[in-house]
């Protein structure tokens, strides 16, 4: 992995080749994140980079030995710790992260966007819990007393501290403090606020945004094939997530824009007969297709919103026809309205993840809806 991989986010990345060529590299750095951002990819172009034996001014070479070996994730100097469960063939008393390195590498190579759910997939443990056990201190500690194979730096990497067992975070305090020479830990995390203060307080923080939308809407359309305009769409319902955004272009099945304009037009029409046959027809989707129409619907609520409260064009997250229907929406529902309709459409979509008859669920939705737009 390098920083090339990574599709737009300069000037985080900017942030850390100017550490390296400066020769301020934090011997222990929390990349923080919110769900759906590339911190560990960040992580793993940084870990390349900082051992890469011809490294250019913007990213490793990679050509090296060590450059090689990143690529494949086998680099004798990156270790890594992540949560695990025990499986069918791993108790849980025993499970720790060296019984699944070569699943882990498999999981770095074809799903390095991925979150714990996928994870859990490769490895095994769906429907478990998976946490950084107290084992994990001994390896964490034993790895970094070694001297460097051949690398300048031996890299710890921690993926989702925040699963980590109290015993085992106390347990590397010392060492997170006062690492071996030339050792770095990369701690990467979802959820930063809930590591231990004494963690948190011996680590340089960096935070890892998420993509734009205009960012994620390019690497769709150029990485992936996603078709221009709906790579477009795909990025404003995925908020910056690029494994959000692929799931939903493999699950949604409708035209999202044109059943909600044709559904929002019959709510405040009230044309009953004709809602019955729309409730059909999103009775017909996925369970995943319906929540992602949900969801859209929410999301052009916003930009709705955005029209009501702001003159400002930088604050659309949408274009073309979406937008200007949006602005229009905009006109004809206030801001009590919107309030109202956010919450009916979000309780649906809470529902829709629990099974829930779905063609009533949609037809309840409608009339209330209907109900909204009659007031004054």
């Amino acid at each position: 992995m390098r920083f090339k991989d990574i599709h737009g986010l300069e000037a985080t990345k900017n942030l850390l080749r100017t550490a390296v060529k400066s020769n301020h590299v934090a011997h222990a750095q929390l990349f923080a994140s919110m769900p759906g951002a590339p911190a560990l990819l960040m992580a793993l172009a940084y870990a390349t980079y900082l051992n890469c034996e011809n490294p250019t001014e913007e990213d490793a070479c990679g050509d090296c030995s060590s450059c090689s070996k990143n690529q494949k994730f086998v680099h004798p100097d990156v270790h890594f710790i992540f949560p695990v469960s025990g499986t069918k063939n791993v108790k849980p008393i025993d499970a720790e992260s060296r019984l699944f390195l070569k699943e882990w590498r498999g999981f770095l190579l074809t799903t390095p966007h991925g979150n714990l759910n996928d994870w859990s997939e490769i490895y095994g443990g769906e429907g478990k819990k998976a946490i950084i056990s107290t084992k994990e201190k001994k390896t964490i500690v034993n790895n970094l007393a070694l001297k460097a194979f051949e690398g300048k730096f031996k890299i710890m990497i921690i993926w989702h501290p925040e699963l980590m067992h109290k015993n085992a975070a106390n347990g590397i305090l010392k060492v997170l403090e006062e690492p071996p020479a030339n050792s770095l830990f990369l701690l990467v995390s979802e959820e930063p606020d809930t590591l231990l203060t004494t963690i948190i307080s011996r680590t340089q923080r960096l935070n890892i945004p998420t993509f734009t939308d205009q960012e994620l809407s390019e690497l769709l359309t150029a990485a992936h094939g996603v078709e221009s305009s709906r790579a477009k769409q795909l990025a404003h319902l995925a908020d910056g997530s690029l494994r959000t955004a692929l799931y939903l272009s493999a699950q949604v099945e409708a035209d999202n824009f044109n059943f909600f304009k044709q559904w929002m037009r019959l709510c405040h029409q009230r044309q009953m007969g004709e809602l019955v046959d729309q409730a059909d027809e999103f009775a017909k989707l996925t369970k995943a297709a319906q929540g992602t129409f949900l969801k859209y619907g929410l999301s052009i609520l916003r930009e709705a919103l955005v029209s009501i409260s702001s003159t400002q064009e930088k604050l659309f997250r949408v274009e073309g026809d979406e937008k200007t229907f949006a602005a229009n929406f905009g006109k004809v529902i206030s801001i009590d309205q919107f309030q109202k309709l956010s919450a009916l459409i979000s309780e649906a979509a809470y529902h829709v993840e629990r099974n829930i008859n779905s063609k009533l669920l949609f037809m309840n939705l409608s009339i209330n809806i209907s109900k909204v737009f009659s007031l004054k």
